[in-house]
């Protein structure tokens, strides 16, 4: 198998599991990449940097495709993230990209760009379905959001996948 025909695969985790499913796959000698965040912790008693994995749930894989199914044996991998049917593949660029950001700045963070503040957003489920409304806060996967109706604004917070980008423009 030569070095060409790998390619970079991402497998999703149990959650927490990141750590521990790479360095098993470290250990059985698949080449992997699980990039790691130093974040300040602060207790009551004293500040601590730990490392967490900047994609919750998530490991990047440089595979052989002939062999790709022995990564899904492992213990904590779930499977593989899939686009349009067939496991996800990211180019080389782009984890050259990643590892050199990490290398560059601590305390990174991943954004969703879909969802961001302002952005005008229409419910997917539950009592306010189908409502349009304004991102006026993200938090984590929470967003705060003002729909106005009848006169009167609400502002409710929504988890970010209860939400979808409306077509209409702001």
């Amino acid at each position: 198998m030569t070095e060409k025909s790998n390619q970079w695969l991402v497998v999703y985790t149990r959650p927490r599991w990141e750590k521990k499913v790479a360095q098993v796959l470290e250990e059985k000698g698949i080449t992997n990449y699980c990039p790691l965040n130093k974040v300040t912790k602060k207790w009551s008693d004293r500040n601590k940097v730990v490392l967490e994995p900047l994609f919750k749930g998530y490991v990047f894989v440089h595979i052989a495709d002939a062999v790709k199914w022995e990564v899904k044996k492992v213990n904590g991998v779930l499977n593989y993230v899939h686009w349009l049917g067939k496991p996800a593949v990211v180019s080389e660029q782009e984890i050259f990209t990643i590892k050199k950001f990490m290398q560059e700045f601590d305390e990174v963070q991943v954004v969703d760009p879909h969802i961001a503040q302002d952005s005008r957003v229409v419910v997917k489920q539950g009592l306010l379905m189908d409502y349009e409304g304004i991102v006026l806060e993200v938090i984590g996967n929470l967003a705060r959001v003002k729909i106005e109706s009848m006169g009167v604004t609400l502002m409710a917070t929504f988890d970010k996948k209860n939400l979808h980008l409306s077509q209409r423009s702001l």
